[in-house]
């Protein structure tokens, strides 16, 4: 597989470079050259088939020994010997559970499998370590550093908000084990600390530097194709398992619903649908920040608005970075106008698409928000009237769909985080008093739900990470933990 910049202005390089550069030398992000086909395999009876397939497509100039390694060292760290379950919520609506995984969100998908792959990348091109640096408005810095702790050649540095994401969320991060891994806290939101992480890549000199001291800099986040491709996987084992059940034959075709914060998940699932998924509509759930839904239904980007700390951190977003794959598409695989509407962006905060294109956009594309207390009710209603118990951006999912929804066409909602990481939210969306503690309402969660509680040992696990840094200080914190 050969891969090009969204931007235009890069070579054309194998997965291994890749995966190793994690963003392109122009700014832009990798892109397949030719998308392939997914070949119908009616030997593909489990998970690690649906994955060994889709890796096989996505990196097939690394050898298969270690793609299988890759994904056996990933099974292996699930809890569901699944990986992924499908929940029938009734009216064929279904819970499409990613969140099994040692850090209990989506990102342990991709992030239990990309280590491996990486650590190949790095042998492959004589390096001495991969720096890889991440962004995270939650979940990621915590799968991050789950997935490539004490993996050999890297180390990893994560840069989350100092507020905004959960206790649990926090603890994730400042507590993880691994001797290469590091958690710092940033004086800013996701946008700043992604901002940041990229103003890093495209910085030649300190990447030069970098290089000097044997360091070569890469990311976690869902830019590196080793994060984005792996997910496809979920909605391409959703098309396996409804063909299974016979709900395919039946239908013909299902709808996605996905929670949205830096569009690598529902990106995913429209590579499923040119893979040959019979997905009809891809659906866009935001929270109040709502950028990406007002996109969707309008045509224009925007990001001159107030940044809202909201119950679904992990969609406190208002630049999200794989728009810019989406755009390459809807564009006609045309980097000058990619180039274009970054650069108005960067520069203006806006851009709006051609008549044309946004035609293209709402062919395949429908979107909505929930607010805070939509969230909050989204979760009650779910847990008293199906018995399931969600997360606050699997809920604001599930309200989006029941807005938008007009036929009994079967709908698979993306839950992407345990409730258990989130238990203040959960019990006030309950209607039951909060503690200021998480792990108090961890445990009157867990009583009221006699649901099993994950991620209890949080609460008395030594604190490992404590550096900080104002957001304009990222490039020096980088340089001084590496020693670059």
């Amino acid at each position: 597989m050969q891969y090009i910049s969204t931007r235009g202005n890069a070579p054309q390089v194998n997965s291994t470079t890749a995966l190793l550069n994690g963003i392109a030398p122009d700014g832009g992000l990798y892109v397949p050259a030719k998308m392939p086909k997914l070949l119908p395999n009616r030997a593909r009876k489990n998970y690690p088939d649906t994955m060994r397939d889709l890796l096989a497509l996505f990196f097939d100039d690394l050898p298969e020994q270690v793609r299988e390694t890759a994904i056996s060292r990933s099974v292996k760290r699930f809890a569901d010997a699944s990986v992924v379950s499908l929940d029938a919520a009734g009216d064929n609506v279904f819970f499409l559970n990613l969140f099994s995984g040692p850090t209990c969100a989506f990102k342990d998908i991709a992030l239990t499998i990309l280590p491996t792959l990486l650590q190949y990348a790095v042998n492959e091109a004589g390096l001495e370590r991969a720096a890889i640096l991440t962004a995270t408005s939650g979940d990621t810095g915590s799968a991050a550093m789950s997935g490539f702790a004490d993996v050999p050649g890297t180390e990893v540095l994560v840069f989350y908000p100092q507020s905004g994401t959960s206790e649990i969320q926090r603890r994730q991060m400042v507590c993880s084990g691994g001797g290469n891994v590091r958690a710092c806290a940033i004086e800013g939101n996701f946008d700043d600390a992604q901002t940041a992480v990229k103003a890093v890549f495209a910085n030649r000199e300190l990447r030069a530097a970098a290089a000097k001291k044997g360091v070569f800099l890469s990311s976690a986040n869902s830019i590196n194709i080793g994060r984005l491709f792996p997910q496809i996987c979920y909605y391409l084992e959703t098309w396996r398992r409804f063909e299974a059940q016979g709900i395919i034959k039946k239908y013909g075709v299902f709808d996605v619903v996905v929670p949205t914060g830096n569009f690598g998940n529902i990106l995913a699932a429209d590579f499923a649908k040119k893979l040959g998924a019979p997905i009809r509509r891809l659906i866009v759930a935001s929270n109040e920040n709502r950028v990406v839904a007002d996109f969707i239904n309008t045509g224009t980007y925007d990001r001159r608005r107030n940044f809202k700390i909201t119950n679904s951190p992990s969609m406190d977003i208002l630049i999200s970075s794989n728009v810019e794959r989406l755009l390459f598409n809807i564009c006609g695989n045309d980097p000058e106008r990619v180039r274009a509407y970054m650069n108005a962006l960067k520069t203006a905060g806006t851009f709006t698409l051609s008549p044309n294109e946004i035609a293209l956009l709402k062919a395949d594309y429908g979107s909505g928000f929930a607010t805070v207390s939509e969230t909050e009710s989204a979760i009650k209603n779910l847990w008293e009237n199906a018995s399931y118990l969600a997360d606050p951006h699997t809920a604001i999912g599930w309200k989006v769909l029941q807005e938008l929804r007009c036929d009994d066409v079967p709908a698979v909602i993306a839950a992407t985080a345990s409730p258990w990481k989130f238990p203040t939210t959960m019990l006030r969306a309950l209607g039951k008093t909060c503690s200021e503690n998480d792990f108090d309402n961890l445990r009157t969660l867990e009583s009221l739900t006699n649901l099993p509680a994950r991620l209890t040992e949080l609460e008395h696990a030594p604190v490992k990470h404590r550096e900080d840094c104002a957001k304009d200080a990222v490039g020096a914190t980088v340089r001084k933990i590496f020693g670059i």
